[in-house]
Order: C-alpha cells, then sequence, then structure tokens
C-alpha cells in the first residue's frame, strides 16, 4: 500500500511539473526535487520533439542518470533494459539503461569518473537513441554546472529507506 501510495504521489508531482518543464528546456538546471524519500539535488534537462523527454541524474553514494522517453515511453513493459546511444560533439559512449517501472524511467548507474558524464558535461546538444525506443535531443547548455553541483554531493545524501 506504501509503494502504492509514493507511485501515486509521485505522478502527481510529475504531472505537476510537466508544464514548468516544458517552458525551460534551454538548458540543464540544479535544483531540489521531491523523491519517495524527500528532496535531491537533481540535475536536469528536458528535450525531444514535445519537450516532455527529460535526462535527469542525482548522486547519493555514486551518480544515477534517468532518462524519460516523454510521451514515446508509454505502456513499457516492467524488467526491460536497453542499449542507449549518447552522441555528442562527435563522440558516441552506448549505456545500458534498466526501466525503473515505478517512475516508467531508464535508469544507470554510473561511477563518478564515468565517460558519459564528460560527454553530458560538454557544449552543443546531446542525442540519445536506441534502436526500439527511437531519438531525443537535448540541449547540454549549463550542464556543466549543473551536473558539476550534483556530483559534489556524492556521498553526502542517503536514499530513501526503500523498506515497506
Amino acid at each position: 500500500m506504501k509503494a502504492g501510495y509514493f507511485f501515486v504521489c509521485a505522478m502527481t508531482v510529475l504531472q505537476a511539473a510537466q508544464p514548468a518543464a516544458a517552458a525551460s528546456c534551454s538548458g540543464w538546471n540544479a535544483k531540489m526535487e521531491e523523491d519517495e524519500g524527500g528532496s535531491v539535488l537533481t540535475a536536469s534537462v528536458c528535450g525531444g520533439p514535445k519537450a516532455d523527454a527529460r535526462l535527469m541524474l542525482t548522486c547519493f553514494d555514486n551518480p544515477v542518470l534517468s532518462y524519460d522517453l516523454g510521451a514515446g515511453g508509454q505502456q513499457l513493459e516492467p524488467g526491460i533494459s536497453g542499449a542507449f546511444d549518447f552522441k555528442a560533439d562527435g563522440k558516441t559512449v552506448t549505456k545500458t539503461l534498466q526501466l525503473e517501472a515505478m517512475y516508467n524511467y531508464f535508469v544507470a548507474d554510473l561511477a563518478k569518473t564515468d565517460p558519459l558524464l564528460d560527454l553530458l558535461r560538454g557544449k552543443g546538444e546531446v542525442s540519445v537513441s536506441a534502436d526500439k525506443y527511437g531519438a531525443n535531443s537535448f540541449p547540454l547548455k549549463g550542464s556543466g554546472g549543473a551536473i558539476g553541483k550534483v556530483l559534489a554531493q556524492c556521498g553526502k545524501t542517503k536514499p530513501a529507506d526503500d523498506a515497506d
């Protein structure tokens, strides 16, 4: 029951945030966002053709990248994963992301020195694609500062207790 309550609360927060996110797709920002255990510093950017796709980075002990496909991500099957290509400035980093069914996001645990984090701190834009899920592009403006703020918090914040 507790998990169902958190899901409803999370979806309410996400739906309320969508119009604001759509209006701020010009670059990355780092701000406190609500998670099921409280507030967590999150670097994020929106993109895609409808500005409803999102890349998000949080960090507890290690960085966690989340990718919300936007409207194209509806009806995904729990337990799936996919290889996603992140392309920017002539470089490509491929990562396998697992579906986090509660939020319908793909996620990957990263090392603090992961090449993907370097790619995301570049200039221009990044394209995220997978054969099965299509592609979305995101601006990289402000990514260095936003990602840097989140990485500075690694090891200082503990994730919410998942016990029911």
